[in-house]
């Protein structure tokens, strides 16, 4: 009898261990919404991100690891409006017996660009404005708690100390993209993946190609780009850490064969962050780092190491 006693005691304990420790699985296929589950979900969700570093969104394609990863997730969360057209498929089967959002598609589209390709299609880059992505920060919420209701109020309590920081971090980005002086306030990328910036903050954007990278920047493109930079005496232009640098080299050299000097003002974060770990490898490191170096390099007024002091300090 005492045996059979310690058994069930034995027993109810280590299921209720094994309930209390097993979080949520999380997938997102950006960095940027997995950092936002991060903040929200806590130790409640253990979330993985398909793209890391330096991938492009646009053009990347599922391996057989991803669809496996992805069918195990109890709730997996992507950007949409066509920002990963190669994996949109496969995320709607998906979507037929998983909980799948498409995060960026629960948004207003009042709030939205239009695509400047595509009718009826917005432009996704909808990170680039910090206050367009807190609009994010509830969606995640729901759909967490969607899938663990009783977590409903931890999820909205720290989703509340996470919109304080954007909060905070949307003020420093205005601050210092306002102290650019009128005739610098031009952006030249790679790509046109900072018009939600650009439009936010009154500045000029110009990408050499167009919203997804897999537009081609031609000849003429390029010398027609090189016109304007030396005509406007623009002295910096900006690479892109997941798109290749030939393009804005190609600016560069046609502006110095003009007699115009015109620098590389920084390796900005476009649709991928930085190093996971590091403090660029966070939404809030990637915009820290971004507007400074945008502001930094167009004569802008910036602290040393961006708003909280962090900027190339690691983890």
């Amino acid at each position: 009898m005492r045996l059979a006693v310690l058994w069930l005691v034995f027993f109810m304990s280590a299921a209720g261990t094994t309930s209390a420790a097993a979080p949520l699985r999380v997938v997102t296929t950006t960095a940027q919404i997995a950092d936002v589950v991060r903040n929200v979900a806590g130790p409640r969700a253990m979330v993985e991100s398909i793209m890391g570093e330096a991938v492009d969104p646009h053009t990347y394609r599922q391996t057989r690891s991803d669809i496996v990863t992805l069918r195990r997730a109890d709730l997996v969360l992507y950007n949409g409006l066509y920002l990963e057209p190669q994996l949109e498929p496969l995320l709607q089967r998906l979507a037929r017996s998983q909980n799948v959002v498409a995060v960026g598609e629960k948004l207003d589209p009042e709030m939205l660009l239009s695509h400047p390709d595509y009718d009826g299609k917005f432009d996704p880059h909808i990170w680039m404005d910090v206050a367009i992505w807190s609009r994010i920060v509830p969606v995640v919420v729901d759909a967490l708690a969607r899938v663990e209701p009783d977590e409903r109020a931890f999820f909205e309590e720290r989703a509340k100390v996470y919109l304080d920081e954007l909060a905070g971090l949307g003020a420093y980005v205005r601050e210092v993209l306002a102290s650019i002086p009128e005739r610098s306030r031009i952006l030249v990328t790679a790509h046109d993946a900072f018009r939600y910036l650009a439009r936010a903050n009154d500045i000029e954007v110009v990408g050499i190609q167009g919203l997804s990278t897999e537009s081609e920047a031609g000849l003429q493109r390029v010398e027609t780009l090189v016109d304007m930079l030396v005509e406007r005496g623009v002295g910096a232009v900006f690479v892109e850490s997941s798109v290749p640098r030939r393009n804005i080299m190609a600016l560069v050299e046609g502006c110095a064969a003009r007699g115009h000097g015109i620098s590389v003002g920084g390796s900005l974060y476009s649709d991928a962050m930085g190093a996971p770990n590091s403090y660029e490898g966070t939404y809030v490191g990637m915009i820290d780092h971004n507007a400074t170096a945008i502001a930094s390099a167009l004569g802008g007024t910036v602290p040393e190491r961006g708003w909280q002091g962090r900027l190339g300090a690691g983890s």
